[in-house]
């Protein structure tokens, strides 16, 4: 990283706070898709996560953050 001039964005080890954002996504994702039922394999459990999120997550949940707007809604606004 440092020869690429790369600044790493991680906080040192157990101050996890720069990724308290997307562990609160990795949660919920967890909760709303992944708990909720058994995948035969990888492929199915990856083509289900990447439909949650591009069609429920992006396009249709609400985010408090956002002004309680769809990311999607929120990126067209920009």
């Amino acid at each position: 990283m440092e020869a690429k001039h790369i600044i790493h964005s991680f906080s040192r080890k157990g101050t996890p706070y720069d990724n308290a954002c997307i562990e609160s996504f990795h949660s919920l994702l967890k909760k709303e898709e992944i708990n909720h039922q058994k995948f035969p394999d990888f492929n199915t459990a990856r083509k289900a996560v990447f439909e949650s999120i591009e069609f429920w997550y992006n396009k249709k949940r609400i985010h408090s953050a956002i002004n309680y707007m769809t990311p999607q809604a929120a990126h067209e606004v920009v």
